[in-house]
C-alpha cells in the first residue's frame, strides 16, 4: 500500500483509472454506453456522467452486445459493460458476431478485486473452482486485444493499445476492471496528447509496386469492374472508392453485405453482385469481365447465394486491410487504403464498359390487381420510400435477401448480419443504430424484422422508450421461421411461433403516447402510410405489422436456403 501512496505521489496529475477509461472513450467519439449494472462495475458506472457519457441501459447483456454493435456501425466504435461472469457471458454471442464482421467494440468487464482473484476465493458469478481466468480465455478468442487492468502503472497504457486496436483493427477488444483498479491511480497527463487512430502506413516501395502491378492489369483489361463488399465499409476505405468510381468510369456492383457502400444513384452503379441470386443483366456483366476489382470481400454462403460466384481468382484483384493479392500473387501487410488512393491517382483513361441499367422496380409479374403484399412488390416500393441518408437494418432471413432489390437513395447505412446470422439481432442492433441516429441530429432509422425474430429481443423496444428515440419498425408477419422452413422442416412445429399482438407491445412496455402502432393488410395501405407525413417524418416510436403469405420468400433466399439444405445433407 505504501509503495502505491508512493507511486501516486509522483504522478503530476493523478486520475482515476475508470475516469481515464472512459474519457478516452468520448475522446474517440463514443457519445453513450450500452450494458447492463452489476455489482462489480457499479462503482465504474459512477464516472459515465462526469466523463460527459450517457448510460444507455439495456434489458439483458446479449440486447446490449446487439444494440453496442449497431451503435458502432453508424458511430464508428461503440462501448459495452457487463459485469464479470454472468453478465459478459450472456454478450458473447453478440460479441462474436461483432469479431466476425468487423465491428470495433470496447467490452469492459467489471470484475472482483485482484486480491480476491489472486486468492481464489469462493465467490459469487464465479465457477466455484478459484479460476478467475476462464471467462477471460473465453473472450480472448472473439477478441483482437486483451487488456487486463489488474496493475495502475501500465493500466493508462493498455487502455490506450486497446481503443488503438479496437479502432484500427474493427473488431471488439476486451478490458478487465478489478473492483479495486476503479479508483486506482494513472497518470492524467497523458489525455493531453489524443490517442493516434491512423492505420499503420505502408511501405512506399512496396506500395509503389504494388500499385503498378494493379495499373498494369487494369490498363490491359477489355472490360473491367468493381465489386464493393463489407470491409470496404468496416475499414473506413469508402472515400477511397467513390474516388475509385467517380474518376475511373467503370460498372459498379455491391455485395449484399456491401449494400451502403457506393451511391446506388450514381451514373456507375449497376446492382447486387450475389452470383445465382442476382439480376441475370448484372450476372452477365460480372461474370463476362475480364478484370474485378475486388475491394473489402467476404465471400460467405449467404453473401454469395451458397457459393455461386462464377468469377475466378485469375480475373480478380482483391484489395484488403492487411494484404493485396492480384490474380494468384499476395502482397502481405498492404493496406487497400493506400494502394487505391494511388491508383486512382494514376490510372489514366480506362476501357470501361457500359454500365448495364437497374431494374430495381417492380416486376411486370406483380404489377395487377391483387392487394397481397408479397417480396417482390414490397422491396422495390420500399426504394422509393426511403430519403438520403437514412439508416436501414434488416433481420437476418426474409428483410436481409428481400432488400436486395430496394434501391437506395444516397448515403444510406444499411446494417444487417448477413455473416453470423443470429436471429433477434437487429431489434438490439436498432436500439443502437437509433440512439448514434439521434447524436447525429436524428437521421431516420428503420428497421424490417421477421414476426419469429423479433420474439427474441422485443425486450428492446422498453430501452428505446426509455432513451426517447423514433425508430420505424416494420415486422413482417408470416407465421413463423421462414428460412428455416425453406432449409429444413416446412410444416413441423418447430419452425411455428405464437402470434403476438405486435402493434400493441409498446404499450405493454410503459408506452403512454409516445409510440404509433399500425396494422398492414394491403397494399393501399401500405401506400397510404408511405405517404403519410406524420408517419414518414417521425416523431416517436412507430411500430408496424406488414401480413406476408406464410410461403412467399425474396428469390435469392429460396436459392441460398437449397444450397445451405444441400450441404447440411
Amino acid at each position: 500500500m505504501a509503495s502505491t501512496d508512493i507511486a501516486t505521489q509522483e504522478l503530476k496529475n493523478p486520475m482515476d483509472v475508470a475516469e481515464y477509461l472512459f474519457r478516452r472513450l468520448r475522446e474517440v467519439g463514443i457519445r453513450s454506453v450500452h450494458g447492463v449494472p452489476g455489482d462489480y462495475n457499479l462503482a465504474a458506472l459512477d464516472y459515465l456522467g462526469q466523463c460527459d457519457l450517457s448510460w444507455v441501459g439495456n434489458c439483458n447483456e446479449l440486447n446490449a452486445g446487439y444494440a453496442a454493435d449497431g451503435y458502432a456501425r453508424v458511430n464508428g466504435i461503440s462501448a459495452l459493460v457487463t459485469t464479470f461472469g454472468v453478465g459478459e457471458l450472456s454478450a458473447l454471442n453478440a460479441i462474436a458476431g461483432a469479431y466476425s464482421e468487423f465491428v470495433p467494440i470496447v467490452h469492459i468487464v467489471g470484475q472482483p478485486n485482484t486480491k480476491s482473484q489472486k486468492d481464489g476465493m469462493l465467490l459469487h458469478h464465479t465457477l466455484g473452482n478459484g479460476d478467475f481466468d476462464v471467462f477471460t480465455k473465453m473472450s480472448s478468442a472473439i477478441s483482437c486485444y486483451v487488456a487486463r487492468l489488474n496493475d495502475p502503472h501500465d493500466a493508462a497504457t493498455l487502455i490506450d493499445s486497446a481503443i488503438r486496436e479496437c479502432w484500427i483493427r474493427s473488431r471488439p477488444v476486451y478490458i478487465t476492471l478489478p473492483s479495486d483498479m476503479i479508483g486506482a491511480k494513472v497518470n492524467g497527463d497523458r489525455l493531453k496528447k489524443p490517442l493516434d487512430l491512423a492505420a499503420p502506413k505502408n511501405d512506399p516501395e512496396k506500395e509503389d509496386y504494388v500499385v503498378d502491378v494493379v495499373l498494369k492489369y487494369l490498363k490491359a483489361a477489355k472490360n473491367p469492374v468493381i465489386l464493393v463488399d463489407a470491409c470496404a465499409i468496416r475499414h473506413r476505405a469508402l472515400d477511397e472508392v467513390r474516388d475509385l468510381v467517380e474518376a475511373s468510369g467503370l460498372p459498379t456492383f455491391v455485395t449484399p453485405m456491401g449494400k451502403g457502400a457506393v451511391d446506388e444513384t450514381h451514373k456507375n452503379f449497376g446492382g447486387v453482385y450475389a452470383g445465382n441470386g442476382s439480376n441475370p443483366g448484372v450476372s452477365a456483366v460480372v461474370e463476362s469481365s475480364d478484370l474485378i476489382l475486388s475491394i473489402g470481400a467476404i465471400k460467405s454462403d449467404f453473401n454469395t447465394t451458397g457459393f455461386t460466384y462464377r468469377i475466378g481468382q485469375l480475373n480478380t484483384i482483391d484489395f484488403h486491410s492487411t494484404y493485396v493479392r492480384v490474380r494468384y500473387s499476395e502482397y502481405p501487410d498492404t493496406n487497400m487504403k493506400g494502394v487505391l488512393r494511388k491508383v486512382v491517382q494514376r490510372m489514366g483513361k480506362l476501357n470501361a464498359a457500359p454500365t448495364p441499367p437497374i431494374t430495381n422496380t417492380v416486376p411486370e409479374s406483380e404489377k395487377n390487381a391483387s392487394q397481397t403484399i408479397t417480396h417482390a412488390w414490397l422491396w422495390p416500393i420500399v426504394g422509393q420510400w426511403l430519403q438520403e441518408r437514412d439508416i436501414v437494418l434488416t433481420e437476418t432471413g426474409t428483410a436481409n435477401f428481400g432488400i436486395w432489390d430496394t434501391r437506395f437513395p444516397p448515403n444510406v447505412t444499411a446494417i444487417s448480419q448477413v455473416l453470423w446470422g443470429s436471429i433477434g439481432y437487429s431489434m438490439g442492433s436498432c436500439q443502437g443504430a437509433a440512439l448514434a441516429a439521434k447524436e447525429q441530429n436524428n437521421r431516420r432509422t428503420i428497421l424490417f424484422i421477421g414476426d419469429g425474430s423479433i420474439q427474441l429481443t422485443a425486450q428492446e423496444l422498453s430501452t428505446i422508450l426509455r432513451n426517447k428515440l423514433n425508430p420505424i419498425v416494420f415486422v413482417i408477419c408470416n407465421e413463423g421461421y421462414t428460412i428455416e422452413r425453406y432449409i429444413h422442416g416446412w410444416d413441423a412445429g418447430y419452425n411455428d411461433i405464437q402470434p403476438w399482438d405486435f402493434a400493441s407491445l409498446p404499450k405493454a412496455f410503459g408506452a403512454k403516447d409516445g409510440y404509433k402502432g399500425h396494422r398492414i393488410k394491403t397494399r393501399d395501405e401500405l401506400n397510404k402510410l408511405f405517404a403519410d407525413p406524420s408517419f414518414t417524418k417521425p416523431e416517436c416510436l412507430q411500430l408496424v405489422e406488414v401480413y406476408m403469405p406464410r410461403d412467399d420468400a425474396p428469390s435469392a433466399l429460396k436459392l441460398t436456403a437449397e444450397a445451405a439444405a444441400a450441404r447440411n445433407k
